[in-house]
């Protein structure tokens, strides 16, 4: 992994307007993502994970903050550049069957996105299909085969292989192995950190499972309601977890040893997630944290470095 910052999040919030009021995706989001690692994301349904992906994405335009992407900021561009943005970074959807259009054979779909970017002639366009789904895992018979014909796991390959068709950087894998069977998903993972290697690409990686995310992230950002609540490398953030939040989720995560997840120490949050649309005031995790105090309720605790490269965000933390 370099030690280059290739995608920097500055304050970034993304708003929706609803018949209630405002609702608040992602509320003032700093990160980095550096060239060459993979960034887990993790938090429970709905606190904005994939919203923020798609922030970075540029599918969503940002409420509020900036984004630069190589030292250039990426929101506010003219079309132009941001069709050039557009090419050096890629989504692999949660759902590799809806996000393939069915009218179209595996090869149209890979080698749309190489027409719209005018590269290469028709014949290596071609020859282009072949490699990528064999890069995959994937034969070049498949490419005049239709996505109803595939299993989901050959989907979610036929998917990583049109991400790969421009030949990005940086790739947003947005909870790419939720959809498949447990018995695939390790080949999705593996399949996914082998053509990190090989082509020297960066990931965010959303998910729910926090094993599959210890195994293939570098480092990892907890999410929390729309807030970035705990951010470290994978193995500091297993083996210290300072948020009260992040030890509720850790803690959840079963243990192959039946012994062990006997013993375990397991934290049950009580009351339910805030909603966005009237979040409280004070710290969002106030209301089902068993060690919320009067300031908890009262301020709301910022993104913090407590030992190296390990932020936090709560106040009863040191």
């Amino acid at each position: 992994m370099e030690n280059k910052k290739l995608v920097v999040l500055d304050e970034v919030s993304k708003y929706f307007k609803v018949s209630e009021g405002t609702l608040k995706a992602v509320d003032h989001v700093s990160l980095d993502i550096m060239k060459g690692e993979t960034l887990g994301l993790v938090g429970e349904s709905g606190c904005g994970k994939s919203t923020l992906g798609k922030v970075i994405m540029g599918i969503y335009q940002p409420t509020h903050g900036q984004l630069t992407y190589h030292g250039k900021e990426s929101f506010h561009l003219n079309k132009k550049t941001l069709f050039s943005y557009s090419k050096l970074s890629q989504i692999i959807f949660q759902d590799p069957y809806s996000s393939l259009d069915p009218r179209m054979t595996v090869g149209s779909i890979i080698e749309e996105g190489m027409i719209i970017h005018k590269m290469y002639d028709k014949k290596r366009r071609q020859e282009r299909v072949y490699e990528l789904l064999e890069l995959v895992g994937l034969n070049k018979e498949h490419a005049n085969r239709f996505p109803h014909e595939f299993s989901g796991g050959q989907r979610q390959r036929i998917g990583i292989a049109r991400a790969l068709a421009i030949e990005p950087e940086f790739i947003v894998c947005d909870e790419p192995i939720s959809a498949l069977d447990v018995s695939i998903q390790s080949q999705i993972i593996n399949l996914l950190h082998d053509l990190q290697k090989k082509l020297d690409l960066t990931y965010l990686f959303i998910a729910h499972d926090l094993n599959i995310v210890k195994y293939i992230s570098d480092r990892i950002a907890v999410m929390y309601l729309g807030n970035i609540v705990e951010l470290a490398t994978s193995e500091e953030l297993y083996t210290n977890t300072l948020h009260p939040y992040s030890k509720a989720l850790l803690s959840a995560v079963p243990i192959p040893d039946p012994d062990k997840e006997a013993r375990k120490d397991r934290q049950i949050l009580s009351g339910d997630v805030p909603s966005p649309i009237n979040i409280p005031e004070g710290c969002n995790f106030a209301g089902r944290c068993p060690l919320a105090c009067d300031i908890c309720k009262k301020e709301k605790p910022f993104l913090r470095e407590i030992t190296e490269r390990h932020f936090v965000s709560c106040h009863l933390v040191e």
